[in-house]
């Protein structure tokens, strides 16, 4: 199994939560978070954002899965149709274990 941790625009994660749900993987966790990345915020005038609103997006799923969720989301939050700084980052680790509260036993 793998944990793929996708950070997105806000007002992308709605499609992409959508378009994960229609491509069968409708189990995502979702928060808001602030960060930067390569841009080092956003500069506005005189007045720099160093910290920009992003969802997390968390998505347990089989490794024969990978390469197709991880283009749905590519493709859902990706702006204009080669994409600009601030899309995002995916992240893709292994999960060794995983156990569900309320069957209290190990899936």
């Amino acid at each position: 199994m793998l944990l793929i941790r996708a950070i997105v625009r806000p007002e992308k994660s709605p499609v992409v939560m959508r378009d994960l749900f229609n491509a069968g993987f409708p189990a995502v966790t979702k928060l808001s978070v602030f960060g930067r990345g390569k841009q080092r915020g956003l500069k506005v005038g005189n007045v720099t954002y160093d910290e920009l609103p992003k969802d997390l997006l968390i998505i347990v799923i089989h490794e024969k899965d990978k390469d197709f969720v991880v283009e749905t989301i590519i493709n859902a939050a990706r702006s204009e149709s080669k994409g600009q700084a601030g899309d995002g980052k995916i992240f893709v680790t292994p999960v060794e274990e995983t156990y569900t509260i309320s069957r209290a036993k190990k899936d």
